[in-house]
C-alpha cells in the first residue's frame, strides 16, 4: 500500500530530483523540469510550482541557503535538498518502483464503455489510434536511437518503457481488430444487433441486472 506522504503531489518528487543535483531557485528548477523532459514523466502544473517548493521548505525536505537579486529582477530563493528530502526521494523512488497502484489511463476508460458505440465505428475508431500508436513508435525508436549514443542508458529507461507500453498496446490492438474482422469476436452479433434494433439481448439484460443488485442480498 502507498504511503500518505506530507508532500504527496508527485511534482514534489520531480523537483526533489533535480535538487538533488545541485541547490537552485525555482526559475532554475523549472528550466531544469523543463531541459530534462520531467514534464512527461509526471503531471506538473507550472503554477503550482512555488507552492510545492513551499510545501517542501515547511516539511524540511529542502532549505532556503540564500537569496539575491539580480538588477531590477525579483529576488530569487535559492534551496538545497536536506537529508531528510534526500531520504523521502530515496524511499518514493522505491515505493513506485516495486509496489503495482491503480492508475486510470483515459484509454482504459474509453473501452469500458466501448458498447456505447456500434462495433463498426468502435473498429474504426481503433485503427484510427493503432495508426497514431504505430506513428508514436516510430518516433519513438527513432528518438532512442538518436540519444542512446550521447545519454547512457540510465537516464532514457522511462522512454524505453514508454516504448515499450505502445508497442504492446499496438499489438493487443491489432488481435481486437482481427477477431472483429474474422467475426470471433465474442457477442459481436449480439452487439450489432442492439445499436441496429434498439434490443438488448436477454443475457445482457439479465447480466446488467444481476451485476447492479446490492450485494449481500439486500434489495
Amino acid at each position: 500500500m502507498a504511503k500518505r506522504r506530507k508532500v504527496g503531489n508527485l511534482m514534489a518528487l520531480a523537483v526533489l530530483s533535480v535538487l538533488a543535483h545541485r541547490p537552485m531557485h525555482p526559475y532554475e528548477i523549472a528550466s531544469a523540469l523543463r531541459g530534462w523532459g520531467k514534464d512527461q514523466d509526471v503531471p506538473i502544473k507550472w503554477g503550482s510550482l512555488y507552492t510545492v517548493v513551499g510545501n517542501l521548505d515547511k516539511h524540511g525536505f529542502i532549505t532556503a541557503v540564500e537569496s539575491a537579486r539580480a538588477g531590477r529582477r525579483p529576488e530569487r530563493t535559492v534551496y538545497r535538498i536536506t537529508e531528510a528530502g534526500r531520504a523521502e526521494l530515496v524511499d518514493w523512488a522505491r515505493e513506485l518502483l516495486a509496489t503495482p497502484m491503480a492508475e486510470y489511463p483515459q484509454f482504459r476508460a474509453g473501452l469500458s464503455v466501448l458498447a456505447a458505440l456500434h462495433p463498426d465505428e468502435a473498429a474504426d475508431l481503433l485503427r484510427q489510434r493503432l495508426s497514431q500508436v504505430v506513428e508514436n513508435i516510430t518516433e519513438g525508436r527513432s528518438a532512442l536511437a538518436e540519444h542512446s549514443t550521447g545519454v547512457p542508458r540510465l537516464f532514457l529507461i522511462e522512454s524505453e518503457y514508454d516504448l515499450a507500453l505502445r508497442e504492446a498496446e499496438a499489438a493487443w490492438i491489432r488481435t481486437v481488430l482481427a477477431d472483429f474482422d474474422s467475426g470471433t469476436f465474442p457477442g459481436l452479433d449480439q452487439w450489432r444487433a442492439f445499436h441496429e434494433t434498439g434490443e438488448i439481448p436477454v443475457e445482457v439484460a439479465d447480466l446488467a441486472e444481476r451485476t447492479s443488485r446490492p450485494s449481500g442480498g439486500d434489495q
